[in-house]
Formats: C-alpha cells, sequence, structure tokens
C-alpha cells in the first residue's frame, strides 16, 4: 500500500489541472499545489479517511486559489501555451468511459436513486472529464461559482463581467454539462 506522501503525488496532476483552471497562471498554480500539498503533510492527522484523499486536497486546494485569486487581482493571467498543449494530449473521457472497442466500460441501466449515483466514484471521474471538456472560460466560471462557492457578485467584479452575463454563461456551462453526462453517463443521446 502507497504511504500517504506517495498518494499525494499520485493526486498532483489532477490538482495542478485544477489550479491551472481557475488562475490561468502556471506559476500560481504550481504555488497554489504546492501550497495543498505542505498543508496535507504537515497535519496528516487532519484527513483522518473522512473522505477521499482526493476531495480533502480540492478542498484545502480550493481556499489557497481564493486567495491568490484575491491577492492576485490587480495582476493580469497570460494563458499559457504549455497548458492548453497539455489538454489536448488525450481525452480523458474516452479512457474513463469507453472500452478499446468503442462501448461503454460500465453505464447504469437507468437513473436509478440520486443519492446512491452521487456516491459512485465513477460518476464522479465521467463528471470530472466533462468539466475539462467545457471551453476554458465557461470551466472557470462554473468551477468560481459551484465549486469555490464564490458569489455572483465577486466572480463578476473579478472577470468584469455584468451579472446577465454571468448567468447566461453559467447556464450555458451546465447545459454543457447535462449534455456531456446524459451521453457518457447515462447513456443517453439529446435529441
Amino acid at each position: 500500500m502507497p504511504t500517504f506522501e506517495e498518494q499525494l503525488v499520485e493526486h498532483r496532476v489532477y490538482l495542478m489541472r485544477f489550479a491551472r483552471l481557475q488562475l490561468r497562471n502556471d506559476d500560481w498554480a504550481e504555488d497554489a499545489v504546492s501550497e495543498t500539498l505542505l498543508a496535507a503533510l504537515s497535519k496528516p492527522q487532519s484527513f483522518g479517511n473522512r473522505s477521499q484523499l482526493k476531495t480533502w486536497l480540492v478542498g484545502i486546494l480550493k481556499h489557497k486559489v481564493i486567495d491568490l485569486i484575491r491577492s492576485n487581482a490587480r495582476l493580469v493571467a497570460m494563458p499559457d501555451a504549455q497548458a492548453d498543449q497539455n489538454d489536448a494530449d488525450g481525452d480523458e473521457l474516452d479512457r474513463l468511459a469507453f472500452k478499446a472497442d468503442g462501448h461503454f466500460a460500465e453505464t447504469p441501466n437507468d437513473w436509478g436513486d440520486p443519492h446512491q449515483t452521487l456516491q459512485q466514484v465513477q460518476f464522479f471521474e465521467v463528471l470530472d472529464a466533462c468539466m475539462e471538456r467545457l471551453p476554458p472560460a465557461l470551466g472557470r466560471l462554473f468551477l468560481m461559482r459551484e465549486w469555490l462557492e464564490l458569489s455572483s457578485q465577486d466572480i463578476c467584479k473579478e472577470l468584469s463581467l455584468t451579472p446577465t452575463n454571468l448567468y447566461v454563461q453559467l447556464h450555458r456551462a451546465r447545459l454543457r454539462l447535462q449534455e456531456c453526462l446524459n451521453i457518457h453517463w447515462f447513456g443517453k443521446h439529446s435529441t
């Protein structure tokens, strides 16, 4: 069984993707992930196996990202060409959801009990892959609102958006996520 430190290293790539999407700057993302891993290493007893390690680390990272967004609010982050290339290197959704012959690896027969479905690890893997397929601007807005739990007012101020524009873009992100989940998890194609 891998040590706690080795388990942390296994989640670094995912944490970097999350941080890059939010911060749009490799140096800031690296700082946020490094601080997250250091915080986890300094207090491993805080984990206590009450959730998945990945979930716990993302919770720590959320706070680090919010701190960096606020502290660097006056700086402009330019998109990194290397990060865009890394995103194009492979379609994680295809690897997670499909066998080599193109058939679904596993799908539920029906929607089933929503609480049970939400607890399935594979569902969250497909959801993560669907999130990564969102256009970067929509993905960032959605994560800021739903995962970082920033207020609409804070998001509008940070990104210089009107409340109406934010609402429309969040609506589009939710529709795309719904369509992706319908296709890749629930096995329904939209008509």
